[in-house]
């Protein structure tokens, strides 16, 4: 049952469609006013699992997340026909503006996310119910609202932070130092893996569990740089045992291998014959093999950089998964017919990203393509090399060179046994690519003026995204642009 109720998304206050009586799932039948709602304890799960819904839509999961994160970097660029969403290259060479809808897009599906998470922990408190559920509920609440701030705080630096629905107003017209930001982060985080269980029954796999608010924190200690609270949370998480790596790196991105023993999160996604509500996730169809026989629409695309850093590093396993080449056959028997490469922009080769690839037999007619796809948000693989990173920081490097070399031993690479840092960060892009880091990994440890420079990356300007000119027209400029925009 959709029910509705009110909060502030980027221009005051709107009314966003909320709820869902089975976990993830959408039922677009009836409305509930928001003044029944927040009384009983269905309604309290129906919340929660409205954020979690949230998290799978086209501003969270398409193409804001593949511009911003990926396009920016030197992973991938833009591809799918020529002149085909030509305001996706504005991004490549980094002369995209304020008014750039991709960027509101990603403002406004976080700050839509964090508004249904402060609804969940300003008005559950209060409702009568299990309370060992009630707790549950409200961690998962927290730890949906940090990953949301991460996101923004990653973006933009310092941003709104309405924490509550009694502060919503006053907190949305005034941008928050990011260092405050994280604290809040943190301290979510921190509260939540206090209370998360470890793992779930098969009804609700794909929830919040202790070691993904762990992985989370231990993330956000990476880009603050305080290595110590780093391996805190990572030695938690490794020692616990209940994670490793999958044998073949391939099966990391197959459906039937989603909520597995490497996933800490994933978004949950899923693909039912007409339901579009449910099956409403374009995260792989935006990015799958373009063409008459394809599998999407071709977008962001790995880049030649890319494709010559595994052929640096020897690393045939992880290419041949991450990179479908025109004329590939799949692991699952797909034939990668695309298009020819004078149909494509900006390559010579035609090719496509092979993490957002869904093999044929798993399409289904009538919903968008590959909508049955999880979205990998935190991998057991990044948490060993998180783990290695703040090891080498420390000086560490027999430590850091036992967590690198797991991931390495997986796809065949011959161990490092000195790893430097550089080392880490190059394992990181190899590991990671396409998955949404590289942009903000080059920015945080400094090497995106040398990587990016001849995009048209500026130094003091591009580490940040611009804030949505919408926010500063509706505030009267309350809220203040970021420097160079």
């Amino acid at each position: 049952m959709k029910k509705h109720i009110i909060f502030l998304v980027v221009i005051l206050i709107l009314l966003t469609p909320f709820g869902c009586s089975d976990y993830l799932d959408v039922d677009a039948e009836a409305v509930k006013p928001s003044d029944e709602f927040f009384q009983t304890e269905e309604d309290a799960v129906s919340a929660v699992n409205a954020i979690y819904a949230r998290m799978r839509t086209w501003p969270m999961v398409a193409f804001a997340y593949v511009i911003m994160q990926e396009i920016t970097s030197d992973n991938s660029i833009k591809g799918s026909a020529q002149g085909d969403a030509s305001f996706i290259n504005d991004f490549d060479k980094f002369t995209f503006t304020s008014t750039q809808g991709t960027i509101t897009d990603y403002w406004n599906g976080r700050y839509e996310g964090i508004n249904l998470s402060n609804q969940v922990l300003s008005n559950v408190p209060d409702i009568e119910m299990n309370e060992t559920l009630k707790a549950r509920l409200l961690a998962e609440a927290k730890f949906t609202r940090a990953l949301f701030y991460f996101d923004l705080v990653r973006a933009f630096g310092d941003v709104p932070m309405p924490t509550s629905v009694d502060n919503v107003l006053e907190a949305s017209t005034v941008r928050t130092p990011k260092d405050e930001v994280y604290a809040q982060i943190i301290q979510d985080l921190t509260e939540a893996i206090d209370v998360l269980p470890e793992s779930y029954d098969a009804a609700n796999l794909g929830r919040a569990t202790k070691g993904a608010a762990r992985g989370i924190l231990a993330k956000v200690y990476l880009y603050r740089g305080e290595w110590d609270k780093v391996l805190e949370q990572t030695s938690a998480i490794i020692s616990s045992n209940r994670y490793g790596l999958e044998d073949n790196f391939y099966n990391v991105f197959r459906i039937p291998y989603e909520n597995g023993k490497e996933s800490l999160f994933e978004i949950q996604a899923s693909a039912i014959a007409g339901n579009a509500d449910i099956s409403n996730s374009q995260h792989s169809q935006v990015q799958g093999v373009r063409g008459t026989n394809g599998f999407g629409w071709g977008f962001n695309i790995p880049s030649d950089d890319l494709a010559a850093a595994f052929d640096a590093a020897g690393d045939e396993v992880r290419k041949k998964v991450t990179i479908l080449f025109k004329g590939d056959v799949t692991q699952d028997g797909d034939l990668i017919e695309g298009v020819n490469a004078g149909e494509l922009e900006g390559v010579n080769i035609p090719r496509y990203n092979g993490k957002s690839y869904v093999p044929r037999n798993r399409q289904i007619n009538g919903v968008n393509e590959g909508s049955e796809q999880n979205i990998r948000v935190l991998r057991y693989a990044e948490i060993l090399l998180i783990d290695a990173e703040a090891k080498a920081q420390k000086g560490d490097v027999s430590g850091a060179a036992t967590s690198l070399n797991l991931v390495r031993e997986r796809v065949e690479l011959d161990p490092i046994d000195a790893p430097t840092v550089q080392d880490i960060w190059n394992e990181r892009r190899l590991e990671l690519a396409m998955e949404g880091d590289r942009f903000y990994d080059l920015v945080r440890t400094g090497q995106a003026a040398t990587v990016l420079g001849p995009q048209g990356f500026v130094t003091g300007k591009n580490e940040v995204f611009p804030v949505p000119q919408v926010m500063i027209d509706v505030t009267n400029g309350a809220i203040q642009q970021n420097n160079g925009y």
